[in-house]
């Protein structure tokens, strides 16, 4: 059995080869991976068309700069899969570039099953992209329990929640069997607070000198309070910048071990906006985001549709977390929030026992890659018989 892959990005990356290892689990035939990978998937034995990171572009000026690249590797992309003609195709994120391959893939190989996996973020912005979606694949595997019943309402595929990512994340696993195990957590004392200025060096920039006077004046409402900062490699050195003008300094840990095991210390997080956000949900720690964008993103904020940036919110359905954007990110405000989070208040009681709600929406009785990977087999498994019966009348 061949199923094409066509992603563009690590995260991307990762869920492919999950899927991957779930179809060869689960298939009674052998599995041969074709498209596009990245190191995930070339472990699990895919050579990829090309170097995934020629798509891993962000910006509108860069997509300008790169466009001839851009529709070269397109057309090279369809051109591959239609001369190879897999059972399956499946795209994973990266809407922009996946949904024309797809798109132009159908209009040459009609009867070819197309699934997308991760379909884009309508529920933020951008609805009309459901229809889009629906004209290019035939299923979608979403990875939050929300996303199907929005997709219908904006006309996109049908679509089925296979869980998250996260959901497999051993790690993460054994922090919410600790709380399963003991029940809500009190605060250390003093306190740890688990501060998160975002990975990208953008992100950290516009946030640290803000998160910064945060903790300072954190430490002065609650005397001894500490903190711990995991940084990844690439933005070290930016981060440890950046410290050197706080009065009051974290401890910086780097690696995913020390990364988890700053979670699993902490009492409460003062996070810039995004899917970590999702992970202390999971995690059961309460938080704070925070959130600036450059300033051309924010004169095109009105093109964001959603009452939301906060993925546990959009799980919870309503306010959970409280989201602290541009001229509303005053330390002074948030360090009175962050003591009310870290300290016996209603209010650290009122996200924790939201985050349990948000564990058993999220809850799948299969590793995701397992149920998407099922899924699959079940529907080229239908395409086949269909194609068969057709050619037997």
């Amino acid at each position: 059995m061949k199923i094409a892959f066509v992603l563009g990005e690590e995260s991307a990356d990762r869920i492919g080869a999950d899927l991957l290892r779930g179809l060869r689990r689960g298939s009674d035939e052998p599995i041969e991976a074709i498209g596009l990978g990245g190191d995930a998937m070339r472990a699990e034995g895919l050579e990829s068309l090309f170097d995934i990171e020629d798509l891993s572009i962000i910006g509108i000026g860069a997509i300008v700069a790169r466009l001839p690249k851009l529709l070269g590797r397109l057309r090279q992309t369809v051109d591959f899969l239609v001369a190879e003609r897999p059972d399956a195709v499946v795209t994973i994120d990266s809407f922009t570039f996946t949904n024309r391959v797809a798109l132009r893939f159908r209009t040459a190989l009609p009867q070819t099953l197309i699934v997308n996996v991760v379909p884009p973020a309508i529920w933020a912005y951008r609805p009309q992209r459901a229809q889009a979606l629906a004209a290019a694949v035939d299923h979608s595997f979403s990875l939050f329990p929300f996303e199907p019943a929005v997709l219908a309402e904006h006309g996109g595929p049908p679509a089925t929640y296979v869980g998250h990512p996260l959901m497999g994340n051993e790690r993460l696993a054994r922090l919410i069997e600790r709380d399963r195990l003991v029940g809500m957590r009190q605060p250390a004392a003093p306190p740890r607070l688990l501060i998160l200025p975002g990975s990208r060096r953008g992100e950290i920039s516009r946030l640290m000198d803000d998160f910064g006077r945060t903790f300072a004046l954190l430490s002065e409402r609650i005397p001894g309070v500490t903190g711990v900062l995991p940084a990844i490699p690439r933005v070290r050195s930016l981060i440890e910048d950046k410290l050197k003008t706080w009065q009051v300094r974290p401890e910086v840990v780097e690696g995913e071990d020390a990364k988890w095991q700053a979670f699993a210390s902490a009492d409460a997080a003062l996070a810039a906006s995004g899917t970590v956000a999702l992970e202390l949900a999971l995690a059961g720690i309460p938080m704070a985001l925070c959130y600036r964008v450059d300033p051309l993103t924010y004169l095109l904020r009105h093109m964001i549709t959603a009452w939301t940036a906060a993925l546990p919110n959009f799980i919870a359905g309503h306010p959970l977390v409280p989201e602290h954007f541009h001229e509303f990110i005053r330390p002074e405000a948030l360090a009175r929030r962050l003591e009310r989070l870290m300290t016996e208040t209603p209010e650290r009681h009122a996200q924790m026992a939201g985050f349990a709600e948000i564990r058993r929406a999220m809850s799948v009785p299969t590793s995701p890659g397992e149920t998407a990977a099922k899924l699959l087999l079940e529907q080229i498994a239908r395409r086949r018989l269909h194609s068969h019966s057709k050619t037997g009348a």
